[in-house]
C-alpha cells in the first residue's frame, strides 16, 4: 500500500523506467454505495513489467504525481467508463490513450465480458466477488479486500496483449483503437453539472404540479442525504418519489415508512408545505419527446439498416449493437442526422455506408 505522496514519486519513478513511454493497468474504488459524495478511495495500479500496488488517495495528500505520469500513459482497464469519471474529476483531464479490455474482448465475440468472466477464459483463475460492494472508505482494509483490488489489475496487461495480438490476426485491432477513443472522448465531453437530476426516469407520466412535488421531494431527499452522508436513495429510492409525488398531485396524503425518525418526517412535512407557495408559473415545464413519424419509407429504411447490421455482425460473430444501436439506425433512418455523426469509421464500413449517407 503506497500511503504517501514520497513513496507514490518514487514508485512512480520507478515505473517510467520499467516502460517509456509509460503503459499500466489501472483500476478504481470509490464509496459510493456508503457516501452522500463519493470519493476516489483506492487506485490499483500495475505498470508494464511491475508488479501491481494499491495506492491509498485518503492518506496521500499531493496526488499530482501520478496525475503526471498518467498523462503520458497509455492505460489499460476494464469496463473504463466509470474508473475515466473518477480519473477525471480527480485531475480534470484523462490519459492520452485508453485501452478497454471490455471493448476488445466484445470485438473478439465474447458474450460474457465481465473481468471475471475474461480472467478465467483467459487464465483459468476464478475471482472472487466478495467485495464488489464493500466500503473502500474505511481504514484498514481486509485481506480479502486487498486480494479483491489487487486482482482487478493483476490480469490486465497480459490479457490486454492476448486481446490484441487477437485482434490483429482478425483485423480488428483498427477497430478497438477508433471505439476505445470514441469512449475516452466521450467522458471528456459528458456534462456532470446537470441541472434536471431530478427528473428521473418515469417522471413523463407526470403533469407539472406533479413535476414540482417531484423536484420538491428530490431536494429534501439530497439535503437528508447529505446532512447523513449517505447515498440518496438510502433516504428513499426514485420509485418512492415517484409514487409520493403521483399521490400528491392527486390529491392524496401521503404515508412514510416508519422507520422514519420524527425529525425527518418533520422535514418531510415542511417540504411538502412549501409546494403551496409556489406559483403556477415557476412550476417546472413538461419535457415531451418529439414522437418520430413512422413513414413506410422509414420502416424500409431501418428494416434494411437492421438487416445489413445482423448480417455483418453474424459474419462476424459479434454483438449487433456494437457496430450500431437500434437507436442510432432510427436516428439515421428518420434522417434526423448524419451517418457519421453518430457512427464510427469501421461502423459505417461494415455496415456499407460511404460518404455519411445511409
Amino acid at each position: 500500500m503506497i500511503d504517501n505522496t514520497e513513496r507514490l514519486t518514487s514508485h512512480l519513478k520507478g515505473a517510467r523506467k520499467l516502460s517509456d513511454p509509460p503503459v499500466c493497468a489501472l483500476d478504481t474504488e470509490a464509496d459510493s454505495l456508503h457516501r452522500y459524495r463519493e470519493s476516489l478511495c483506492l487506485v490499483q495500479f500495475a505498470a508494464a513489467g511491475g508488479e501491481p500496488v494499491l495506492i491509498d488517495p485518503l492518506s496521500i495528500d499531493d496526488l499530482a504525481p501520478l496525475g503526471r505520469y498518467l498523462s503520458t500513459a497509455t492505460v489499460w482497464m476494464h469496463g473504463a467508463d466509470y474508473d475515466m469519471t473518477m480519473l477525471k474529476r480527480q485531475f480534470g483531464k484523462l490519459p492520452p490513450v485508453v485501452h478497454d479490455t471490455q471493448i476488445g474482448a466484445r470485438l473478439l465475440g465474447a458474450r460474457r465480458f465481465g473481468l471475471g468472466d475474461l480472467v478465467k477464459e483467459y487464465f483459468g483463475v476464478e475471482l472472487s466477488k466478495s467485495s464488489q460492494k464493500a466500503d473502500w472508505g474505511k481504514r484498514p482494509l481486509s485481506g480479502k479486500m486487498i486480494e479483491y483490488a489487487i486482482n482487478d489489475v493483476r490480469y490486465l496487461l497480459d490479457m490486454g496483449g492476448i486481446i490484441t495480438s487477437r485482434l490483429r490476426d482478425l483485423g480488428r485491432h483498427e477497430w478497438f483503437v477508433e471505439s476505445c477513443e470514441a469512449a475516452r472522448l466521450r467522458v471528456l465531453e459528458r456534462d456532470d453539472n446537470e441541472d434536471d437530476l431530478w427528473r428521473v426516469q418515469g417522471c413523463g407520466k407526470l403533469d407539472r404540479f406533479g413535476l414540482l412535488c417531484l423536484r420538491t421531494l428530490w431536494q429534501w431527499r439530497d439535503g437528508e442525504a447529505k446532512a447523513w452522508d449517505r447515498p440518496p436513495f438510502m433516504v428513499a429510492n426514485n420509485r418512492q418519489l415517484l409514487e409520493w409525488s403521483t399521490e400528491m398531485s392527486a390529491g392524496r396524503n401521503i404515508t412514510l415508512p416508519r422507520h422514519f425518525r420524527p425529525d425527518r418526517v418533520k422535514r418531510f412535512r415542511a417540504a411538502v408545505a412549501s409546494i403551496e407557495a409556489v406559483p403556477e408559473a415557476d412550476w417546472p415545464e413538461r419535457i415531451v419527446a418529439k414522437r418520430r413519424k413512422r413513414t413506410r419509407e422509414f420502416e424500409r429504411r431501418l428494416d434494411a439498416l437492421l438487416k445489413d447490421r445482423d448480417k455483418a455482425a453474424a459474419k462476424l460473430d459479434i454483438d449487433g449493437s456494437l457496430i450500431a444501436a437500434r437507436a442510432a439506425l432510427e436516428t439515421i433512418a428518420a434522417e434526423e442526422a448524419a451517418p457519421a455523426d453518430l457512427l464510427l469509421r469501421w461502423q459505417l464500413e461494415r455496415l456499407g455506408i460511404a460518404e455519411g449517407r445511409a
